[in-house]
């Protein structure tokens, strides 16, 4: 997730493992902790972009990543930098572990998911229940942390606000993992109904955790759909997007793409302008929302490939337009989530 959530995650565990006996270092060691598996992207101007997504998420992300520099980081805090006189080499052990393994089981929540048994296997673990950025998740879980930081490590009521914040977090992603599958179970009925062939499906879902869209893969293409969960499962309505993998064939440069089908699941769609493929990765969505019948799609996540060899990808800049297009987007799922409008020819 965002930077924020995983300083605030980070904090809080740390908190909670020394926070009685070193007040707020705890906190703050947690949330440097919790940031440093990201910090695989100083990397990148160093990659290509291509090894830049492959990079991401990966080692530093893994459970091994905690497992291995936990200890090692501990120890530095506890040998280096306070000389051995606050807490125990243990204390600063579990804290630094904990701060490094919860970074990536968040991660796994969203859709960009995380290499969790990196090196063993690069399978993306992403159960898609919650956005990279979401508020409902964050600002409740900082608001009782930053009441816990407020009072003495001594007093009883700050560990209770602590523990509060964490309780409350996991349950909120709880809630998230419900969501999903009543989401789930409104497009698997609806596409039944209406007679879809799919082979496999995916949800995802928008900030907040009330709109969710489905990608369902056929034979020839996907159906997208989306879905509010204040609306009617009978409201729903697919656009088809066709996939054009042959194009694929015509691409010089097979591991490149052999590689972003990986990243994107396998779900994706190609398209071709003059001297370039164009990678449409579906699980980001559309960005024309407005009306999913009669528009063409506009993609949220687009790379560039261009046709020759040795040339590097790049991910599409988004177009001039995208801005108004997102506010009418706003618009039309706040009518969509609570005025429980049909997703059909722009809502009406």
């Amino acid at each position: 997730m965002d930077s924020l959530t995983q300083i605030v995650l980070g904090a809080a565990v740390g908190e909670a493992v020394m926070g009685r006996k070193v007040g707020n270092k705890a906190a703050l060691w947690g949330a440097i902790a919790g940031t440093i598996p990201d910090l695989d992207v100083i990397f990148s101007p160093f990659m290509s972009e291509l090894s830049g997504l492959v990079f991401h998420r990966s080692f530093t992300h893994s459970m091994f990543f905690g497992i291995i520099f936990g200890p090692l980081l501990g120890w530095l805090i506890y040998k280096k930098i306070y000389k051995e006189k606050q807490g125990t080499l243990r204390d600063w052990q579990w804290l630094a572990f904990w701060g490094l393994f919860t970074h990536p089981i968040l991660d796994c929540f969203t859709n960009w998911g995380t290499q969790f048994f990196y090196p063993l296997s690069n399978y993306r673990v992403a159960f898609n229940t919650i956005c990279v950025v979401d508020p409902i998740y964050t600002l409740p879980f900082a608001f009782f942390l930053v009441i816990a930081l407020f009072l003495r490590k001594e007093s009883a009521w700050r560990s209770r606000w602590n523990t509060t914040g964490l309780v409350l977090s996991t349950m909120i992603m709880g809630l998230t993992c419900i969501n999903k599958m009543s989401a789930e179970a409104a497009f698997r009925t609806t596409l039944r109904d209406q007679g879809s062939s799919r082979v496999r499906m995916t949800t995802q879902v928008f900030p907040l955790n009330l709109l969710w869209f489905c990608v369902a893969e056929e034979p020839s293409g996907y159906r997208i759909g989306y879905y509010s969960l204040f609306s009617n499962p009978k409201d729903i309505c697919y656009q088809y997007i066709p996939k054009k993998h042959a194009l694929a064939d015509k691409y010089k440069n097979p591991e490149t793409m052999e590689t972003l089908k990986w990243f994107s699941n396998g779900y994706y769609s190609l398209e071709e302008k003059k001297d370039t493929i164009i990678f449409h990765d579906l699980r980001f969505g559309l960005v024309n929302l407005e009306d999913t019948t009669q528009k063409p799609p506009l993609y949220a996540f687009n790379i560039l490939l261009p046709n020759k060899e040795g040339a590097d990808i790049h991910q599409q800049e988004p177009p001039k337009v995208e801005m108004d297009l997102v506010k009418k987007a706003l618009g039309i799922l706040w009518d969509k989530s609570w005025h429980k409008k049909s997703f059909c020819n722009g809502g009406k």
